[in-house]
């Protein structure tokens, strides 16, 4: 059913969550596991004063990071990965990267790190369930 299982990270804790779930999926359905961090552009605009690249850099760095920990623990458990970092605004990319990927199932954290922002903007989950044309998971914090 499933081939290409999309598990997107931004570093969190509760996006490290669903990642025993994509590995379930995946192990179900003999699939790929394509792993994806977002720089989001709003969080370099939103900080005044400060360089924007230094900003994406961080971010880069950070997602660099929150990726090869996940690219481990799904190696550990035998699953094939493939990695993306993006740059742009999290949910477009998300279902961007579904799309160029062929995924056919996207496993998310349903609470990541930036509630502030979340509350200001909406949730990039929700913003997936609603975009995506393809069936979401979402991992609720345990």
């Amino acid at each position: 059913m499933y081939e290409t299982v999309l598990l997107p990270t931004d570093g969190s804790e509760v996006a490290a969550g669903a990642v025993d779930h994509a590995i379930d999926a995946a192990r179900r359905h003999d699939a790929t596991i394509h792993l994806l961090y977002v720089v989001d552009e709003s969080v370099a605009q939103a900080a005044p004063g400060l360089a924007m690249g230094e900003i994406n850099e961080q971010l880069r760095a950070e997602g660099e990071r929150a990726i090869a920990e996940l690219e481990e623990a799904i190696a550990d458990a035998g699953i094939a990965t493939e990695t993306a970092i993006r740059v742009g605004a999290p949910a477009e990319e998300i279902c961007r990267q579904v799309d160029e990927t062929g995924a056919d199932l996207v496993v998310v954290g349903s609470t990541g790190k930036r509630i502030v922002e979340r509350e200001r903007v909406g949730s990039v989950t929700d913003s997936v369930l609603r975009k995506a044309n393809v069936p979401v998971l979402s991992v609720p914090r345990a």
